[in-house]
């Protein structure tokens, strides 16, 4: 598939949000772009204000300043049902999965957000196909699976809904580095057909592997963008961004 444009609008633009926990500022005037196609990774430390931007654009949490808009159109005010029926599906930290039901249900619940009904059945065949041992546990509970099975799960069922943009909250979290590794070929083949998504993620090599530009947050602000390659060339500079050591 080709390259997104650099010079296209973006699909998500955010500018100068700002969100607090009270007195406590977790984003200080962040803005960033995500093109329609464009993988892009958001890096940084634990409290960086990574998996609370995240939330922040899908509705969880309401921002004190900035905007937030969704192919030109601004949705910082909506409810979390809107956004995802506009088209941005969350796929969060720690899978979340429904553990009572089985992974049918859970998929079908993924797309209980869709207008357009029609290929649900080819667009589960399809997800079964790039998670092919959820197939082989379709009639199993959710919260018998293993935490990479239940990661499969959770990324599938936010696939369910053919979002424009898919927001991942540390989808390698907890995992064995042989499941982080089909995790991220799985990711790999949803960029491959154009699936746009925002990345968080601690595994900064594989994130960076995968995404073509990145964004560096630490204590809620941005202090590093760039292609991706060349932040790999530069890990000097992430350190310095990520953690506040090495060069500047």
């Amino acid at each position: 598939m080709a390259k997104p444009d650099p010079g296209t609008a973006p699909l998500l633009a955010i500018e100068g949000l700002r969100v607090s926990y009270g007195p406590v500022a977790a984003v200080r005037g962040v803005s960033l772009a995500v093109r329609a196609g464009e993988v892009v990774a958001l890096l940084g430390a634990n409290g960086a204000g990574k998996s609370t931007l995240l939330r922040t654009i899908s509705g969880l949490i309401r921002p004190r300043a900035g905007r937030v808009h969704l192919a030109g159109r601004a949705i910082d005010r909506l409810a979390p049902s809107r956004i995802v029926r506009l088209g941005i599906a969350h796929a969060p930290e720690g899978r979340r999965v429904f553990g009572s039901l089985s992974v049918a249900d859970n998929l079908r619940l993924g797309a209980a957000a869709r207008r357009e009904r029609a290929g649900l059945v080819e667009e589960r065949e399809r997800l079964l196909d790039l998670f092919p041992i959820l197939r082989e546990r379709l009639r199993q509970a959710a919260g018998t699976l293993s935490g990479g099975e239940q990661q499969m799960l959770a990324l599938a069922r936010a696939l369910m809904a053919k979002p424009r943009l898919l927001l991942l909250d540390e989808p390698s979290l907890g995992l064995a580095p042989l499941i982080v590794r089909a995790i991220f070929d799985a990711l790999a083949g949803l960029k491959r057909v154009g699936v746009t998504m925002l990345l968080v993620e601690q595994n900064v090599a594989a994130a960076l592997e995968l995404a073509d530009r990145a964004y560096v947050l630490r204590t809620g602000e941005i202090r590093l963008e760039g292609a991706s390659a060349e932040l790999r060339a530069d890990p000097e500079r992430i350190a310095h961004a990520y953690l506040g050591t090495g060069a500047a």
